[in-house]
């Protein structure tokens, strides 16, 4: 299913690009969350690249891994990610909230294909994460279930009654990774909600957490390859900078959801490919 799994040098040389759609897309469309975007990139492609049990040519194969953009308005990250993995044409991403376009702004399963559920508003994803892993275990199947969640959306309430839920159900097919850049629309996280100690309220939860340089490639094939522990859910914070591989962008908090002018995706651009 996984063509050639991608070592961290070819990994990051693709997130690169990757990067650069990402920037072109949201300027072309005047809108995106371009902050998020770039900060969960890297995870996405470790994910597409090297972890995922996908077909992208049989996105609906019953044995397929499941995997949940919980934090569906970093749309765009998602569906480069998917372009460049084969799912559908990278030219397919200037049609981003077009007309008739499958790329709405908020990912739908109904419109594009290997979109598993469709998400948009926050703490969603990992409840039907659950639910995917309880029925894989019910059916006894060995495919496996990944979420990503942004930490402003860990916040929500429905995030914790289903961390409690997978612990109490066993579901060690289930992995949840925490985009955690620290920024939220309006604020930094911790000044709206604190999150501290992450990692340990996890496990306090009885799950099997940690923390992983979200931008390290190596870093994070090993942790999402690791062996799993018998019984508890896996949870990865992944540390990350919002908007990061473009200077001006980078830790911001108004880029949330700011769209950069021309001139600005230029700059971004030539920094990218300079590899500032």
């Amino acid at each position: 299913m996984i063509r050639k799994p991608l070592g961290s040098d070819e990994l990051a040389e693709q997130c690169r690009e990757m990067r650069k759609t990402i920037i072109q897309t949201i300027g072309n469309a005047n809108m995106g969350h371009i902050g998020g975007d770039l900060s969960v990139i890297d995870i996405l492609g470790t994910l597409y690249f090297n972890v995922l049990q996908v077909n992208p040519e049989d996105p609906k194969d019953p044995d397929r891994d499941r995997f949940i953009m919980s934090k569906g308005h970093c749309a765009v990250a998602l569906y480069t990610a998917m372009a460049y993995a084969g799912y559908f044409p990278v030219e397919e991403m200037s049609t981003f909230v077009q007309p008739q376009s499958r790329l709405n702004g908020h990912p739908c399963n109904e419109k594009l294909p290997g979109v598993e559920t469709s998400t948009g508003p926050l703490g969603h994803g990992l409840p039907v994460g659950v639910g995917a892993a309880i029925g894989a275990k019910i059916q006894k199947k060995a495919w496996q279930v990944y979420v990503v969640v942004g930490d402003g959306e860990i916040q929500e309430g429905s995030n914790w009654e289903a961390a409690m839920t997978a612990a109490h159900k066993k579901l060690d097919n289930l992995t949840l990774i925490i985009d955690r850049n620290r920024l939220q629309q309006g604020d930094r996280t911790d000044d709206v909600t604190s999150l501290e100690p992450l990692t340990e309220r996890f496990k306090s939860f009885g799950w099997d957490s940690y923390e992983v340089d979200g931008h390290d490639y190596g870093a994070l094939i090993e942790a999402l390859k690791a062996p799993r522990v018998e019984g508890k859910p896996r949870c990865l914070v992944a540390n990350t900078f919002k908007g990061k591989g473009v200077s001006f962008i980078q830790d911001r908090v108004e880029w949330h959801h700011k769209v950069p002018s021309p001139e600005q995706v230029e700059e971004a651009l030539n920094e990218l490919e300079r590899g500032v």
